[in-house]
């Protein structure tokens, strides 16, 4: 089953009604029998924010672009927190010297010339260290 094929079983799932929208409530519903807890305010506002054509209701490319957006930001997050175990003194980069010390944290023993050259790979500026954006491009 395809990535399209699991977002339309779970569309249908979600909309109980058959109506081919996923109102607030029925996703308030859904994401209570999941265990978890939404409030209707909270609902309204993951509708809203996703609902393409303003009808108040997630069809089901809003729901798409709903659960595909959850993704992304969860990546950009986790990017976020691995990106500060590489950079230094929160220097807001990644320099040669705070990816020589994280490898070797990690059990790989490079030179400062070495993490050079791996800098230099997605160094897209060219300043000699990695930025969050360069870091986001090299890991993705």
């Amino acid at each position: 089953m395809n990535k399209w094929e699991q977002f339309e079983r779970v569309f249908n799932h979600f909309d109980e009604n058959g109506d081919g929208k996923i109102s607030p409530s029925e996703l308030q519903q859904c994401v209570r029998k999941m265990g978890g807890e939404l409030s209707v305010t909270d609902a309204e506002a993951a509708v809203k924010f996703s609902d393409l054509d303003g009808d108040g209701s997630l069809g089901f490319e809003d729901f798409v672009k709903l659960v595909e957006g959850g993704e992304e930001e969860e990546k950009v997050k986790d990017l976020k927190e691995a990106f500060k175990m590489y950079e230094m003194e929160e220097s807001g980069c990644i320099t040669p010297k705070s990816l020589k010390r994280m490898l070797s944290r990690l059990g790989e023993s490079k030179t400062i010339d070495e993490c050079r050259i791996m800098i230099s790979w997605f160094d897209l500026n060219g300043d000699g260290v990695l930025n969050f954006d360069e870091f986001k491009v090299m890991m993705l």
